[in-house]
């Protein structure tokens, strides 16, 4: 009963987009499809009126006038054309209907994706959410452009003919009732049964398609550790499963259309029978049973027909199931009011500008109608921080700290200590289920989280590079940037020198998340991008992992001066790196164990001097 209701809910919600923009045209659609059915049982009858007052007439004539009769042929013609037109319309505006719709779906989906939390994206695979975009959005697709106008032509049909066949002779229209009360039982029992294996089959399709985008991103490690037999059986297993789904859903669906005909050929016979004895005793014309014969395939065939297309229908709202589903998913929350300005400095005092000045400024806005500047400096301070993924399981436990204005604070632990959870909370990536985050003594969840991300930059372990030119992606993070300020970013990154080698220089076009260039390079552009940014605050989380010592080396030197004057967080697994760090950290199992700089923690010969010394292993 609730599945039920839930399908209503969706159907309704898919009638929505049509009548909120295509309201017009799907009334023309509804007009056409009317007169397409009334034009095919016109046709119907005349083939009655055709032999009964034509031809029967004109049999026992010795001079034959067949004027009339041409005259009826073209009139009976002129309205099958006519009803050809209105199919033609009628399609080609579904058409029209449907790609709107779709485009509408698709833009919304988007959209609403891009306001999703980090943590919709860590709980759902990446082909998952494909699927919803591709096949549940082709399900949705064929219901709209064909599943639904031929149900909706095929009742029009049957009704328009139903009341044909009254009107001839109720005996033989009870005769087809009865036959269809058969038909729409087995129809019922095998359309059910097709219908739910459909939608088995969508979710089968849609966890191949994740496994498969899971297996081809992690395609270096299943070669690596030998695993290509263990990720076959799998895929085995998935694929068995999506195999057995289908073939039931085509089993029933593939015999279901037969049975429906030979169900209406029986019909067909016994109605010829049963008319042929009414025909002898006088009760029918020779035109009547041809033209109910012919009212009896108009009748059943429309019937399979819609037997037929339930199943898309049942499958198209599946998917617009999972496609609303996503759309309904709950946004990121954003509570936060103070924002981040562009700022300069008049008698002594912070104003904002619209102009780019190098200084900004935190605007905070106050109840009573005042509004405050402060200057943007970096401080960051965390106060008894508690964070887990889930209540259930928290990751870091009290954790407090401070980073002042241009400290280069780092981060040692083994991996799931707890690092990289850190600076995602900075980000307000998540929510803390306690304790206190403020930036620039302001609480972060304060701060608009866009604004909150705009003021720091951020180099990653994995690099993301899109589909354009290499200035295209330097300029990511900030797109309003002069072709000059790119390229200071670039040297500053010490990238300029292998991208001058490179075919086209800052203009060549780079797909696939940088295919053709090694992971260093790729990770000069990310680092690149940061300097671009210029933001006050700096994450670096492994943000030389993927370069090899010797790059590293005249990687750092352009580290050192895009981290000058900046308060900078530092992730690394080479300690070497964080040397310099004004103060280190030292996580555990999500709690700060040690803390201070580098000689001090030498000094202190605990984990850290393990660690540095090779006597602990940092995994």
């Amino acid at each position: 009963m609730e599945k039920k209701i839930k399908k209503s809910k969706t159907a309704f919600r898919l009638l929505k987009y049509v009548f909120t923009t295509y309201k017009l045209q799907f009334f023309i659609v509804l007009v056409a499809i009317i007169f397409s059915a009334l034009a095919n049982v016109l046709g119907i009858q005349f083939i009655q009126t055709l032999i009964d007052n034509y031809i029967v007439p004109l049999l026992g004539n010795q001079n034959p006038d067949f004027s009339s009769l041409l005259q009826a042929i073209f009139s009976m013609g002129l309205i099958y054309i006519l009803g050809v037109i209105a199919t033609y319309v009628y399609n080609r505006l579904m058409i029209n209907i449907s790609q709107g719709i779709l485009n509408k779906i698709r833009t919304e989906m988007f959209e609403h994706m891009q306001t999703l939390p980090i943590r919709y994206f860590d709980s759902r695979s990446h082909g998952e959410i494909m699927s919803t975009y591709t096949n549940d959005v082709d399900a949705l697709r064929q219901c709209l452009s064909q599943s639904i106008p031929q149900v909706f032509s095929a009742i029009i049909t049957m009704i328009t003919v139903l009341i044909s066949m009254f009107t001839t002779n109720v005996y033989l229209t009870l005769v087809v009732i009865a036959m269809v009360v058969i038909m729409t039982f087995v129809s019922r029992y095998l359309g059910g049964n097709s219908s739910r294996y459909f939608v088995q089959q969508q979710e089968d399709l849609s966890k191949v398609n994740g496994y498969i985008e899971e297996m081809m991103e992690g395609q270096k490690v299943v070669k690596v550790f030998c695993h290509e037999e263990a990720t076959k059986e799998k895929f085995d297993e998935l694929n068995e499963n999506l195999c057995d789904s289908g073939a039931r859903a085509n089993t029933y669906a593939n015999i279901l259309m037969p049975c429906i005909l030979n169900i209406g050929n029986l019909g067909y016979v016994l109605v010829a029978v049963i008319g042929g004895i009414l025909s002898i005793n006088g009760i029918l014309t020779i035109g009547s049973i041809a033209a109910f014969l012919q009212y009896v395939k108009a009748f059943t065939n429309p019937l399979g027909q819609v037997s037929q297309q339930i199943n898309f229908i049942v499958m198209a709202l599946a998917g617009a199931g999972r496609i609303f589903k996503l759309i309904d998913e709950k946004p990121e929350e954003d509570d936060g009011y103070v924002t981040l300005v562009n700022a300069k400095m008049e008698n002594g005092k912070i104003v904002e500008t619209n102009e780019r000045t190098g200084l900004w400024a935190w605007k905070h806005p106050h109840k009573d109608g005042r509004i405050t500047y402060a200057r943007l400096r970096g401080k960051v301070t965390f106060s008894d921080v508690v964070f887990g993924y889930t209540d259930k399981k928290i990751v870091l436990h009290n954790i407090s700290l401070e980073a002042k204005e241009g400290q280069k604070v780092a981060f040692v632990g083994a991996t799931g200590a707890g690092k990289t959870t850190i600076t995602n909370l900075i980000n307000r990536f998540y929510d803390i289920q306690s304790g206190k985050i403020r930036y620039d003594g302001i609480n972060i969840q304060k701060i608009k989280k866009a604004d909150l991300r705009r003021s720091l930059g951020m180099v990653l372990q994995d690099t993301n590079l899109f589909t354009g030119t290499i200035k295209d992606n330097i300029r990511y993070s900030r797109p309003d940037a002069s072709d000059e300020e790119v390229y200071a970013a670039a040297k500053l990154a010490n990238a300029d020198y292998f991208i001058k080698h490179l075919p086209q220089g800052y203009d060549t076009v780079i797909t696939g998340n940088g295919e053709g260039l090694s992971q260093g390079q790729r990770q000069l552009l990310s680092i690149a991008r940061a300097a671009l940014d210029n933001a006050p605050v700096l994450i670096l989380d492994e943000a030389t992992s993927s370069i090899d010592t010797r790059t590293e080396k005249i990687v750092q030197d352009g580290m050192d001066k895009l981290m000058k004057g900046r308060t900078v967080f530092v992730i690394a697994h080479r300690l070497s790196t964080i040397r310099n760090s004004d103060l280190i950290m030292v996580l555990d199992q999500g709690r700060i164990i040690e803390r201070g700089n580098h000689e001090e923690l030498i000094g202190k010969k605990g984990m850290y001097y393990g660690l540095y010394t090779g006597a602990i292993e940092i995994e």
